[in-house]
């Protein structure tokens, strides 16, 4: 559980920052590719985590 919520905040700062390079203009483009690469790195590891979590139910 606290890997998970460890893994929600780096993607939240991520988005964050993402948005702020974007805005400012100062960021290069190769930088906020990278940012955006973990960020979907993370949305799946996160997803990966949360399915661990709901049993599956036998139909």
């Amino acid at each position: 559980m606290r890997r998970l919520e460890l893994l929600r905040v780096e993607h939240r700062d991520l988005d964050s920052a993402i948005a702020v390079l974007m805005e400012s203009g100062a960021g290069d483009q190769m930088q906020i590719a990278r940012f955006k690469k973990r960020k979907l790195r993370l949305r799946d590891e996160i997803a990966q985590l949360e399915d661990g979590l709901v049993p599956d139910i036998i139909a």
